[in-house]
Parts: C-alpha cells; structure tokens; sequence
C-alpha cells in the first residue's frame, strides 16, 4: 500500500497516510479539525535492487545505473590493486 502525504491549508499540519489506491482522500485535519486536507503530490522513496531487475538483468555497460558504491576509491585511481 501506498502512503500519501496530506497538508492541511487551514494550519498548514503536514501528515502521512498508509491508504490503498481505491480509498477515498483524506479530508479531515487531525490537528485543527477543519475539511482542509489536500494530497501531495512527493517522489516515490525506494529502489528496485538486486537480480530480476532491468537495471541489473538487461541493461548493458555504461546504461547500467546501479549503485556506485562498490568502487568509490578505485575511481580516482587509489584502489591497492592500480599501484
């Protein structure tokens, strides 16, 4: 299930709701109690990882856009195994 956020207008009470897809929008302000509940609109918060994946299974060279966390000293030439 997807969490929504909500912001009031009336208090400017900032929330989030665990809610399914087909339920209604929230319009109730736990804070202030006014009908002044709107949805915003936030980027998703997660990362498709591992096998099974086209950006792990089917992309190729430098299209992959996966983690860089794997070699961050190699990069700049620092790794024990470039001397």
């Amino acid at each position: 299930m997807p969490i929504y956020e909500y912001e009031c207008k009336a208090c400017g009470h900032e929330m989030e709701a665990l809610q399914k897809m087909s339920d209604p929008m929230l319009t109730d302000c736990p804070a202030c109690e006014k009908k002044e509940l709107v949805k915003l609109i936030s980027a998703a918060g997660f990362r498709l990882k591992g096998g099974g994946w086209y950006e792990t299974d089917f992309k190729s060279g430098s299209k992959k856009n996966v983690s860089k966390s794997e070699a961050p000293a190699c990069a700049s030439g620092a790794c024990p195994s470039a001397k």
